[in-house]
C-alpha cells in the first residue's frame, strides 16, 4: 500500500482521526470491537507487539519511513504537512505519528487470573490520566493483571494510553461486573483481597507487607469518594498508607505506586 499524501481533509478514510471522541472511536462502524488511537512510534510498536491490528497510520514527513517499517506495506500510511494534520486531528502531532488501531476482544476474567499472583482492581476510577498512570506503575513494578469495573474510565482512551506510555497495551486487563461475582471470581483463584481505604479498622501498609499472601488483589477506588461499601465488604483486609503532616491520603495513582511497590515482594 503506497503512502498517501493528504490533500482533502474530507476523505472518508481519514474519519478515524477527524476530531472523534474516544466514545465515538469505540463505536466505530465496520469494526468488531471499535478503535483506539496509538500516539508515537513507541506506543504503536507496543500495540503491534501485543498483537493488535492497525487500520491506518497518520504520520508526519520524518516519521513516514518509521511507520511503514513498523506496519508493513499492507497498512495505509497517510502523510502531510503538520499544519494540515493538526487541522484534521485538532491537535499537533508532537510525537510524529498516530495510528488507528482495532480494539481487541477483552479476555475472560477466569483466563486472565490463571497463574497471576499480584493483581490490581480499579473501582470507578474516572480520570483516564489516573488510569494511565496506574497502568504504567503496574507495568513497571510488576502487577500480573488489572481488573476494571464497569464505571471505570476506559484504559483504551487516548489520554490513558498516552500517560501510560503504552503500558495499557502490555499489562493484561479486562472488565468485571458487580462485586458479588467478582468476589467469587477472586475466591475461586485464591486471592486475598486488600482494599486501600481510610477506615477505622484499616491496618498500616507497613504491617500488612509483613504478612504472606501467595495471591494478592489490591483494590483502588474512585478519586474523592474512594471505595464503595460493596468493595469494602468484599475485602479481606483494609489497608492504609501511613501519612505525615496531617495529610490523610494520596492521589490514587500515587497511592497505587506506593502500595504496589510495598507489596511486590
Amino acid at each position: 500500500m503506497p503512502v498517501i499524501q493528504i490533500s482533502d481533509l474530507t476523505d472518508p478514510r481519514l474519519a478515524d482521526y477527524s476530531h472523534l471522541t474516544d466514545v465515538a472511536l469505540k463505536k466505530a462502524r465496520g469494526t468488531e470491537h471499535g478503535l483506539y488511537l496509538a500516539e508515537s512510534a513507541l506506543v504503536l510498536e507496543r500495540a503491534l507487539r501485543a498483537g493488535h491490528t492497525p487500520r491506518s497510520v497518520l504520520a508526519l514527513g520524518g516519521t513516514v519511513d518509521e511507520a511503514v517499517a513498523l506496519v508493513g506495506e499492507d497498512v495505509t500510511v497517510f502523510s502531510g504537512p503538520g499544519e494540515l494534520l493538526a487541522e484534521l486531528t485538532g491537535y499537533i502531532l508532537h510525537r510524529g505519528l498516530i495510528a488507528s488501531m482495532h480494539r481487541p476482544a477483552l479476555p475472560d476474567p477466569d483466563e486472565l487470573l490463571d497463574g497471576a499472583r499480584r493483581i490490581v482492581i480499579l473501582e470507578n476510577v474516572a480520570d483516564p490520566t489516573n488510569v494511565g498512570a496506574i497502568f504504567r506503575s503496574a507495568g513497571a513494578i510488576g502487577a500480573d493483571a488489572i481488573l476494571v469495573t464497569s464505571r471505570c474510565s476506559d484504559p483504551f482512551y487516548r489520554r490513558a494510553i498516552r500517560v501510560s506510555m503504552g503500558t495499557v497495551l502490555q499489562v493484561p486487563w479486562t472488565r468485571v461486573g458487580d462485586w458479588s461475582p467478582t468476589r467469587a471470581l477472586l475466591s475461586r483463584h485464591g486471592f486475598h483481597v486488600a482494599a486501600l481505604a481510610l477506615t477505622a479498622d484499616a491496618v498500616s501498609l507497613r504491617e500488612f507487607t509483613g504478612r504472606s499472601h501467595e495471591r494478592l488483589a489490591l483494590v483502588l477506588g474512585a478519586e474523592g469518594p474512594g471505595l464503595t461499601d460493596d468493595a469494602l465488604a468484599a475485602a479481606d483486609t483494609v489497608v492504609q498508607i501511613p501519612m505525615k503532616h496531617g495529610i490523610d491520603s494520596l492521589n490514587v495513582a500515587a497511592a497505587s505506586a506506593v502500595a504496589m511497590w510495598a507489596l511486590s515482594g
